[in-house]
């Protein structure tokens, strides 16, 4: 069983109850807005999350369960699109109520993926995104050692507006830098 412990979290898998209960929490926080908004949460939707988390796990993402320390599920962080010829991917994080967030689990969280593909798979370079309006998730990504590389101007509709997406990304020696 995979376990990465944190100071006040854990990154575990994921099993079909714990969909169920990040899907069911989730809450939109338009101040920091993400680029996907999901509609319509139910049951059944989050038991297709599930099968496509299990159908792509280990070959083309790492997705983990965050939990608190005390077993609560509190959301999930995943190394996607896993590229093993040129050892790279993405990093992607969702914390599902607004009341968790902002309190150092995310950091913590994308800290122990980062140590993961880095150490574990092998990997060059992982890569983030974000909106221009997201200040929370930059500071978040800066704070873990990401570099902003580039912004696509007027890349996202959103809210009845254009906005950039933030490219962001961390080398391994970067990583190592950081870590010392």
């Amino acid at each position: 069983m995979l376990k990465l412990q944190g100071t006040d979290i854990y990154l575990a898998l994921l099993e079909r109850n714990d969909c169920k209960t990040l899907w069911n929490d989730f809450e939109y926080d338009f101040e920091n807005p993400t680029e996907e908004m999901n509609i319509g949460h139910s049951d059944e939707k989050a038991i297709d999350w599930f099968n496509e988390i299990q159908e792509l796990q280990g070959n083309q993402n790492v997705r983990l369960g965050i939990f608190l320390n005390n077993g609560t599920v509190i959301g999930d962080v995943a190394l996607q699109n896993i590229n093993r010829t040129s050892r790279n991917c993405s990093i992607g994080i969702g914390i599902a109520k607004i009341e968790n967030r902002s309190k150092g689990y995310g950091q913590q969280a994308i800290t122990l993926m980062l140590h993961y593909g880095f150490e574990y798979l092998g990997l060059e370079r992982i890569t983030a995104n974000t909106l221009d309006v997201n200040i929370k998730a930059q500071k978040c990504l800066e704070k873990c050692g990401l570099v902003l590389e580039g912004r696509e101007r007027k890349a996202i509709y959103f809210n009845a507006k254009m906005h950039d997406r933030l490219n962001y990304a961390i080398l391994k020696e970067e990583y190592h830098q950081k870590s010392l």
